[in-house]
């Protein structure tokens, strides 16, 4: 009986615990969970362009960085009723999201493969980590074209 409580209690839990947040709140969750992704990626998008030097390290902490964030569970960051036509001037996510939720979250498989990649090149030089960069910038834009709006 223990165990039937716990195990329910884990299917229950996060169904309520996305419930308990705001629409907007979750919205801006998921914005910021975004730009976490957003701020490690510019730092080896710079290098890959050759805006700043190669730096080894750097660039594998980063990657470290995007692994640790891809580790983390998204799904109560889209909740039902959080898109731009629920929430309009508070997030670009499209209800699209929602519509075609396999799609989406075959984008997302793309960026943990492209996340996997990118932690094996990152520190083996500039000649691995552009294209390892230009994949994973490949997968944000896939995402980005079919299902975040342009503007607020």
């Amino acid at each position: 009986m223990r165990k039937f409580l716990l195990s329910t209690l884990f299917v229950v839990l996060p169904a309520a615990v996305a419930f308990a947040q705001s629409a907007e709140d979750t919205a801006k969750a998921r914005m910021a969970y975004f730009e976490l992704l957003g701020f490690e990626m510019h730092g080896l998008a710079a290098m890959a362009k050759g805006e700043v030097d190669y730096d080894a390290d750097v660039a594998m902490a980063h990657a470290k960085d995007l692994k640790a964030l891809t580790g983390y569970t998204i799904s109560d960051l889209f909740a039902p009723g959080t898109s731009n036509a629920d929430l309009p001037g508070k997030t670009r996510a499209q209800p699209a999201i929602w519509e075609n939720m396999d799609s989406f979250q075959e984008k997302g498989k793309a960026l943990f493969v492209a996340v996997d990649e990118l932690n094996a090149a990152a520190g083996n030089g500039l000649d691995a980590l552009r294209p390892a960069v230009g994949k994973l910038g490949a997968a944000c834009k896939g995402c980005h074209d079919d299902f975040r709006a342009k503007d607020f």
